[in-house]
């Protein structure tokens, strides 16, 4: 049992995608606020659709403590502002809006890539330890509800 223990190893998690994930988080969030006050707005003076950048707002404190779950939910929501994108492109009339909805594509398929990167060493890490029968998997490396979130982790 010992010599199982020692085998497995805490992952190493990538900081460069973690930033790039918190970088296009951020943009993100300057891209969907600027867009809908004072670049492209659907009516003159802007409208309350800048609010779509608040549901990204309470990620960006996970994000940029590296927390496991917190990546993992944004990386879910952030598809769907991939998809506004997508439509956007599509429906929107000729100008900049369809400039501003590629790059609303662009910093979503950054930040999905980088956080599902990013998580995946811990999912593997955390997939051998069940596969081991081992419960006690070190903090952090859990799939579950309570990773990154552990008590006296390094945050």
């Amino acid at each position: 049992m010992n010599q199982s223990t020692l085998a497995i190893k805490p992952p190493v998690l990538n900081v460069l995608l973690q930033r790039s994930a918190l970088l296009s988080l951020l943009g993100l969030i300057v891209l969907c606020v600027l867009w809908e006050t004072w670049l492209a707005p659907l009516r003159a003076g802007g409208t309350l659709l800048f609010m779509k950048a608040l549901p990204l707002a309470f990620a960006v404190r996970g994000v940029a403590r590296g927390s496991l779950y917190t990546i993992q939910w944004a990386s879910m929501l952030v598809l769907l502002y991939l998809m506004e994108g997508v439509v956007r492109v599509m429906s929107d009339p000729a100008g900049p809006s369809i400039t501003l909805a590629w790059l609303e594509i662009v910093l979503s398929s950054i930040f999905f890539l980088a956080a599902i990167f990013y998580v995946r060493p811990a999912k593997r890490a955390a997939k051998l330890a069940k596969k081991r029968g081992l419960s006690g998997a070190t903090p952090g490396t859990t799939s579950g509800s309570t990773a990154g979130t552990t008590s006296g982790s390094n945050t």
